[in-house]
C-alpha cells in the first residue's frame, strides 16, 4: 500500500488495509537485512522451529497468511490454491508476502462492505483450538505479523 493507494470501503476493507500495511512494513524491514543475518540462527534455544531464524520466521508468516485466507475460503466456498510451505530465501520473502496479500485480497474481493451480522456469522474453528469470527481472524492475522515484525527487529 502506497500513500496514493485509496483505502478500501467497509469494515473488512479497513482490516485488509491494516493487514497490508503491517505486511508491507515487514517486507521493507527485510530489505535492510543481510543474507547472513536472514539465514543465521538467532534463537538456538527456542523449541519453536518457526522462530529459529529470520528465514524460518518469514516462511511461517507467509504460510500462516495463506492459512488465514484459506479458513475464509472454506467458508465462502472458494477452493484453496495456496502453495506448499517451504523455506523462503531472502530474495523470495518479500515477493511471497505480496503474493500472500494478493491471495487474501482475492479471498475477500466483493466482501469489503459486509454487514456486521455477516462478519460475526462467519465463524472459523482454528487448528490451534480457538474459534474466531471473521473480524477476529483478520485481527489475529494483523497482530501475528506485528508480533513477528517486532521479533525480526529485535534480532537485527
Amino acid at each position: 500500500m502506497s500513500q496514493n493507494t485509496p483505502l478500501r470501503k467497509g469494515a473488512v476493507g479497513a482490516l485488509m488495509d491494516e493487514y497490508e500495511r503491517a505486511a508491507l512494513e515487514l517486507a521493507r524491514i527485510l530489505q535492510t537485512i543481510s543474507i547472513e543475518a536472514y539465514e543465521g540462527i538467532v534463537d538456538p534455544e527456542t523449541k519453536d522451529e518457526n522462530c529459529r531464524s529470520i528465514q524460518t520466521i518469514m516462511s511461517h508468516v507467509v504460510s500462516s497468511g495463506y492459512g488465514y485466507a484459506d479458513y475464509l475460503r472454506e467458508k465462502f466456498g472458494i477452493p484453496s490454491t495456496r502453495p506448499q510451505k517451504r523455506l523462503l530465501s531472502k530474495d523470495e520473502a518479500a515477493t511471497q508476502i505480496h503474493k500472500m496479500l494478493e491471495y487474501t485480497v482475492e479471498t475477500l474481493a466483493g466482501r469489503w462492505e459486509m454487514q456486521e451480522d455477516e462478519i460475526t456469522g462467519t465463524v472459523v474453528n482454528t487448528r490451534w483450538g480457538v474459534t474466531y469470527d471473521m473480524e477476529q481472524l483478520l485481527e489475529h492475522a494483523i497482530v501475528h505479523i506485528l508480533r513477528h515484525r517486532r521479533q525480526v527487529q529485535r534480532y537485527v
